[in-house]
């Protein structure tokens, strides 16, 4: 593992001008997020949680502090390189799926490895590849519309992926789904992160984020609690019991 955090932002803060007035959005946030590592920011609405996984992919700006991804400071990329960026190093899964319409399942999910550089056997491969793991080979030729909800978001992921981002970052991305299709969803998290995918997931759902390394929760746009989840770890067959694993 690096010893370098994929993400590092320092007394970050948003303000919003709504009618003249400022409105704090965040407000002086620090955090790091360790390479390999799952964070899940909860809070309740209003509390920033979106607007700050979006000010670390650059998709709103700051209004002050410092965002480092990588050990490379992005906060003073023009918008042109936060692009780049994000085509080379970040996958993006928000809860509106945000697929292209008039473009093909197979289209969405290989596009995005082909505008980082990729080969177009590699793209081609990398798609087939995360649409068997995410039971969609049989919709590639699909058209977004045609999928039902849990079947976009399993899209949605695989686009994310396409790239193999450095850091993957989630706003909520099963705030539209069913239990079955957010089980499914959570399925696959889990199955990137342990192959070593950074993760931060925005959720107000405690069972999505039960699935992380820590919890962050904001409040008021602030950091209140940054604590690690306790892991059950089964003995072997014979062994008296579950051990409780900290990891942090």
């Amino acid at each position: 593992m690096s010893d370098t955090p994929v993400v590092r932002v320092v007394n970050l803060v948003k303000i919003y001008q709504t009618g003249g007035l400022p409105v704090p959005a965040v407000r002086g946030v620090d955090l790091t997020v360790e390479a390999g590592e799952f964070v899940a920011v909860t809070g309740p609405s209003g509390s920033g949680k979106s607007t700050l996984i979006h000010m670390i992919g650059g998709l709103d700006t700051r209004s002050s502090g410092e965002i480092w991804l990588e050990g490379r400071r992005a906060d003073t990329l023009s918008e042109s390189g936060w692009a780049v960026l994000r085509r080379e190093q970040i996958g993006f899964v928000f809860q509106f799926f945000n697929l292209v319409g008039n473009m093909t399942v197979a289209d969405n999910v290989e596009l995005p490895a082909l505008l980082g550089g990729a080969s177009p056997r590699h793209a081609r491969e990398r798609r087939d590849y995360l649409l068997g793991e995410l039971g969609l080979a049989g919709r590639a030729d699909a058209a977004p519309a045609q999928l039902s909800g849990g079947e976009q978001q399993r899209v949605a992921l695989a686009r994310a992926l396409a790239n193999q981002p450095r850091l993957l970052l989630a706003d909520e991305p099963t705030g539209n789904l069913d239990s079955r299709n957010t089980r499914d969803v959570l399925r696959l998290l889990g199955r990137v992160h342990r192959q070593g995918q950074t993760i931060v997931l925005v959720t107000h759902d405690a069972r999505v984020a039960s699935m992380a390394d820590r919890v962050v929760s904001l409040l008021d746009g602030q950091i209140v609690d940054d604590a690690a989840i306790p892991r059950v770890r089964r003995r072997p067959a014979g062994g008296a019991g579950d051990v409780v694993e900290l990891r942090s």
